[in-house]
């Protein structure tokens, strides 16, 4: 089954360039377009994508906006940040929106669609250079020294997955580390992610780095 996607972007020929990138992969379905925010949210209601790819610089209102009122319509739909911006501000406030993923403008093809791809997963991609920000920011926080101690309830075997997913591992990659069921992974995975009150990889990433399960 494809990727339904919505391409939002002010510019026509940015638009047509991603149709012919995309368009013609079996992978991806693009069922609609747009050039401001109104458009995209309106077209999403109608062909209810899997994934939007957003523009942040849209001539009515930002896509942060827009993704943020995307998200709040429609949770299930993941949004990609294509953008020219690669700054601190713009990349934290989509995040913050809901974006599944960040992508610049200037990022080769293959990375694009590797950031689809994870985002209609329901995981998150962030391109390496700003994953960085990600990983500085958090570090540069003023974090209580007993957030380090203790896995917060989690049980050991729940303690061996989070690191193999903070790691960036799939469920069958887990399953094959620790010679249990994909479906035994999925369940500890929801465990972990409710004991910890967390919502997607990058809020688990952003965990692991500050218990010492991983160093970024």
């Amino acid at each position: 089954m494809s990727t339904r996607l919505l391409l939002v972007d002010d510019h026509a020929v940015v638009r047509s360039g991603l149709r012919m990138l995309l368009g013609g992969d079996p992978e991806f379905e693009i069922v609609g377009e747009a050039g401001t925010a109104l458009e995209a949210l309106s077209m999403a209601a109608q062909v209810q994508p899997d994934v939007v790819l957003m523009d942040i610089g849209l001539p009515d209102k930002s896509g942060i906006e827009a993704t943020r009122e995307l998200k709040r319509a429609f949770p299930a739909i993941a949004v990609v940040a294509l953008t020219i911006h690669e700054d601190e501000e713009y990349f934290f406030k989509m995040l913050e929106a809901g974006a599944s993923g960040y992508v610049p403008k200037r990022a080769a093809p293959d990375e694009l669609v590797s950031a689809i791809r994870i985002a209609a997963a329901g995981e998150v991609y962030l391109y390496p250079s700003l994953a960085k920000l990600l990983v500085r920011d958090y570090l540069s926080a003023d974090h209580p020294v007993e957030d380090r101690a203790g896995l917060d309830g989690l049980t050991g075997r729940e303690g061996e997955v989070l690191t193999h997913l903070a790691e960036g591992a799939s469920n069958d990659e887990i399953a094959a580390a620790l010679v249990i069921s994909p479906n035994t992974v999925e369940r500890h995975r929801e465990n972990i992610m409710r004991k910890l009150n967390l919502h997607s990889r990058a809020e688990l990433v952003r965990y692991a780095i500050r218990k010492g399960i991983i160093k970024p």
